[in-house]
């Protein structure tokens, strides 16, 4: 049994998504049974963008080394405020859209001016052939990461609601876009 509750810190996740203008579309819960690596995947987009082709996908990476460890540090403790804030796990952000049009220095200019030094975001362009005579497809994906502290979590202190902020504007920003 984990000393923290993940399901109820995804379930938070998505109330706070929900609160900032997110609509959730779908959830999903995969654990590899020969490793314990879990992910927690979570589909949603504002709330003004239904049926558009903008999705935003946030996953939680659950590495079961770096769980077990922080049990380990939970469970040996002295005091619960000696519990080093030394293990995290990756929570991603990815905005996917078709734009075959945009220049994507532009689009990462414009998107850094919004998220500043708060959310970093990664943007990549992938042209996809249906045959070798076909005109490319081209699919735009933008990709924030970010760290999520255990402890914190285990204090009922981990929010990303900055991060969800940040990812509103980003994800209005690019709706846009494709409007």
């Amino acid at each position: 049994m984990s000393s923290i509750d993940l399901a109820g810190f995804i379930t938070d996740v998505k109330g706070q998504a929900v609160h900032h203008g997110f609509h959730v579309h779908d959830e999903r819960h995969f654990m590899e049974t020969y490793s314990l690596r879990q992910w927690w995947e979570v589909d949603l987009h504002p709330e003004s963008g239904c049926g558009s082709p903008m999705e935003l996908h946030l996953a939680l990476d659950v590495d079961p080394r770096v769980l077990l460890a922080f049990d380990d540090a939970v469970t040996t403790a002295a005091d619960p405020d000696s519990i080093p804030d030394d293990f995290f796990f990756p929570l991603t952000l990815t905005w996917t859209l078709p734009a075959p049009t945009i220049d994507l220095l532009n689009l990462a200019l414009n998107l850094a001016g919004l998220t500043g030094m708060s959310l970093p975001l990664e943007v990549a362009a992938t042209d996809s052939y249906g045959s070798p005579a076909a005109t490319p497809e081209r699919a735009i994906s933008v990709t924030a990461r970010r760290s999520v502290s255990l402890s914190k979590i285990l204090e009922g202190e981990e929010t990303i609601v900055e991060t969800l902020q940040r990812a509103n504007d980003v994800s209005l920003f690019l709706l846009k876009l494709v409007q």
